[in-house]
């Protein structure tokens, strides 16, 4: 049997804390909590963590500038809580490769909904294909090993994705030279429709592009669609195995 999934939530609300820390814990979650940035540094090191359930809006060191430390020391996937009007820091989260957000006040059972959906993705679960992953998908010089959930440039040299990055990979990469609207990639990721002034998509395009080095003013990999959306322009091979020349290249682990 797996071990329940190991929650650090980051909340200088005592009430917030508690709330979310019973509830969690009633459902079969172990939760540590932290009520401001210094004290989850300090837990940090202290325990394996699956998950981040962070407020943006902490005393001293901001939400955002914990976040940004965070990314530093791995990649754990991040639930941000938000106040509805903190539209730019939930930007610049999701910039900082948050995985998703919910916005104050919110329903507990709302967030408990996406912490799972963020751990399903982060553990590879929940594709609709029931197909077994290709071992390697090629694609304009790049490698993507599902198996592994890693990307691999061109000398065989991993190139660290957040789980967010890498689930947007994959619907492109499962659907190359085909036009995705916000909605239909927000639906396809999140399985919920974009509201009018969510730009989460587009912050997590452009952090993907940095990763693929694709150029973010003339992009010719990940293309946008004026009026519709995003196309990955490049031919995708599905092979069973890597060459082994390309395995052991560039230090990329077995």
């Amino acid at each position: 049997m797996e071990p329940p999934p190991h929650i650090l939530v980051v909340d200088d609300d005592r009430e917030i804390r508690d709330l979310l820390s019973k509830f969690l814990e009633r459902q079969s979650c172990r939760v540590s909590a932290a009520r401001d940035a210094r004290e989850a540094r300090r837990l940090w090191p202290l325990g394996r963590y699956h998950l981040v359930v962070l407020d943006l809006m902490l005393p001293g060191e901001s939400g955002l500038e914990f976040a940004r430390w965070l990314r530093t020391q791995s990649d754990v996937p991040i639930v941000m809580l938000t106040a509805m009007s903190e539209e730019t820091d939930r930007i610049v989260g999701l910039e900082l490769g948050a995985d998703d957000y919910v916005a104050k006040p919110f329903n507990p059972r709302e967030l408990l909904a996406r912490i799972r959906a963020v751990l399903r993705r982060a553990n590879g679960e929940g594709n609709a294909s029931q197909e077994p992953p290709a071992k390697a998908i090629r694609f304009a010089g790049w490698t993507l090993e599902p198996a592994r959930r890693r990307l691999l440039n061109q000398d065989g040299v991993e190139v660290p994705l957040t789980g967010g990055e890498y689930e947007l990979l994959m619907v492109l990469v499962e659907r190359p030279n085909r036009v995705l609207t916000r909605d239909m990639l927000m639906d396809l990721l999140r399985g919920r429709q974009a509201g009018p002034f969510d730009r989460a998509i587009d912050v997590a395009v452009s952090r993907l592009r940095r990763k693929l080095e694709d150029d973010g003013r003339n992009p010719s990999l990940i293309k946008t669609v004026r009026g519709g959306g995003y196309v990955l322009a490049a031919t995708v091979e599905k092979a069973a195995e890597l060459p082994a020349s390309l395995a052991h290249a560039g230090g990329a682990t077995p």
